[in-house]
């Protein structure tokens, strides 16, 4: 037998063939390099959200450490307020005898040393007499009138406020003034 007539000289029908086999070729290339591109934008959306999600864990876990306190905090700020309530039911009388002067300076020292531990665990006291009164920070109980201060100033303190790192952990209780023209003196009111 002869190989010649086996390799038969290539037609017109076989050139197109081929020119589609390079065509298909080159939209497979295509579409594989269009997929290629679809995966690696996933891919890096993908970390990009897992690098969101390792930050908002870190943030979330630095606040909990932060403010874990708060609850037990917010428990001891009635003792401390008793406290003081103790050393303003004494102040400016003076102790009779030493025992209970002893008894002062204790609880003075008591208040004192409570403060600290306060301080330095991120609480801290928001007494705001004579400040302008800050919704965020204070609760009005009252407005005061005729005090002689400016609108809006507090006036009174009824109950220290407390703020933990940057939170309100309770707001100031005040009386605020209400403002408006101060009578002048020699005025009769009933009038």
């Amino acid at each position: 037998m002869d190989d010649r007539d086996d390799a038969a000289p290539p037609t017109n029908d076989d050139a197109e063939i081929e020119g589609d086999g390079e065509q298909n070729l080159e939209a497979r290339i295509a579409a594989l390099e269009a997929e290629l591109a679809d995966n690696r934008d996933r891919l890096l959306r993908a970390l990009a959200e897992a690098d969101n999600i390792r930050r908002r864990a870190e943030r979330e876990r630095a606040d909990t450490v932060k403010y874990a306190v708060s609850g037990f905090a917010k428990d001891l700020l009635a003792p401390a307020d008793n406290l003081r309530r103790a050393l303003d039911s004494v102040a400016g009388a003076e102790p009779a005898d030493d025992k209970t002067r002893s008894l002062v300076e204790g609880v003075a020292a008591t208040e004192r040393e409570l403060l600290a531990v306060f301080e330095r665990h991120g609480l801290k006291r928001i007494d705001p007499m004579g400040e302008r009164f800050d919704h965020n920070l204070h609760q009005a109980i009252f407005e005061a009138e005729r005090s002689g201060r400016p609108a809006g100033t507090v006036v009174e303190v009824l109950q220290p406020g407390y703020v933990l790192h940057d939170r309100l952990l309770r707001p100031a209780m005040v009386g605020v003034a209400k403002g408006g023209a101060v009578p002048a003196e020699g005025t009769d009111d009933a009038a």
